[in-house]
């Protein structure tokens, strides 16, 4: 079966069950946060496995469920501080010390909070598709319907979060996204949950964070406003800010590779991350113009209308700077771009 080579270990937190599980080898990285997971189904699925294996590749991944979701206990109170708690339970039992850790939405939150509180055992952060406060999701009035949406019919809460979570997904990926929801939290825990989301207020933790920090939002996010993203990292000392294309926020679609690709970097997985030496006189300018807006997270269609010229012509001129800096991946050649000040 598909998730065979998944083993979910329990362990206590304040009296509750929480759910965890690892895959790969190599320094520890916690991942995860969202809003609503579950452990197994979440391994049923192909994108998102292939995802954490990547990862994986070259960390220990540590997935968990978070009080109130998945196959972790029911019950439980949905602050920042039993988040906290819950982690800590979770590496205490794996016997870790310190960490890196790779929080996406709400995650975003929680591990900054994590990190504040904690600095000796966060080495390094990094945020996708996060956000500093809750409010800033959506109007009140916005915010408002989508919690009475999901109190009156969870079957069609689902759907709705669905479809702003998994655009670009066919109609059976995102109904069979709309399940795993509703197994991961009863209607009563899924309005608690996301009212918790909407209510959250990272402000006081942000500060804090000591830890090297990236923050990744992909452009045309639907959950959460690239804006939001951007302010995130302004709250961050240091933080670098790298944009990506796409708009789907569950991490694991879209272009996924992109995103695992400037994470691993940030992590110093990749070679570019330890090189000092600039390369950029070798590009012409036209070509420093389209790594400026890779750099930006813009397509190739994107950046041909920016420049008025074809997509095929800015294709090419990708493949160039790839090929000059030493880079496989777009996200890599962003990533070398805002090391050396192109950006």
């Amino acid at each position: 079966m598909i998730e065979a080579d998944q083993v979910i270990r329990h362990t206590d937190v304040d009296g509750r069950s929480i759910a965890w599980s690892t895959q790969g080898t190599g320094p520890p990285l916690v991942v995860g946060g969202w809003w609503c997971s579950h452990l197994e189904i979440d391994w049923r699925s192909v994108p998102f496995r292939r995802f954490i294996a990547r990862l994986a590749e070259h960390r220990t991944v540590i997935r968990y469920d978070r009080v109130g979701t998945g196959m972790s206990a029911a019950d439980g109170p949905l602050t920042l501080e039993n988040e906290i708690r819950t982690i800590d339970g979770v590496l205490a039992k794996l016997g870790v010390d310190s960490v890196e850790m790779f929080g996406t939405g709400y995650g975003g939150v929680i591990f900054s909070a994590y990190a504040a509180e904690r600095t000796h055992r966060v080495e390094r952060l990094v945020l996708y598709g996060g956000f500093a406060e809750g409010r800033m999701l959506g109007s009140p009035d916005a915010i408002g319907s989508m919690l009475a949406i999901v109190g009156r019919h969870w079957g069609v809460g689902s759907r709705v979060l669905a479809d702003i979570l998994l655009p670009d997904g066919t109609a059976d990926e995102r109904e069979a996204f709309a399940r795993l929801q509703r197994r991961a939290l009863p209607m009563g825990a899924a309005v608690a949950a996301l009212r918790a989301v909407y209510e959250t207020d990272g402000s006081a933790y942000f500060p804090r964070v000591s830890a090297p920090t990236l923050v990744t939002h992909r452009h045309q996010d639907r959950a959460v406003p690239f804006a939001v993203g951007r302010d995130l990292a302004t709250r961050i000392p240091g933080a670098r800010f790298q944009p990506l294309a796409g708009r789907n926020h569950l991490p694991w679609r879209g272009d996924s590779e992109a995103l695992v690709a400037a994470v691993l970097d940030f992590l110093g997985v990749y070679s570019i991350s330890s090189d000092t030496t600039p390369r950029s006189h070798e590009l012409t300018p036209r070509e420093r113009d389209v790594l400026r807006l890779v750099a930006e997270g813009l397509t190739d269609q994107q950046i041909a209308g920016n420049l008025i010229l074809s997509a095929h012509t800015i294709h090419r001129h990708v493949a160039n700077v790839r090929r000059k800096l030493g880079v496989t991946s777009r996200a890599a050649a962003a990533a070398w771009a805002a090391q050396h000040g192109l950006v």
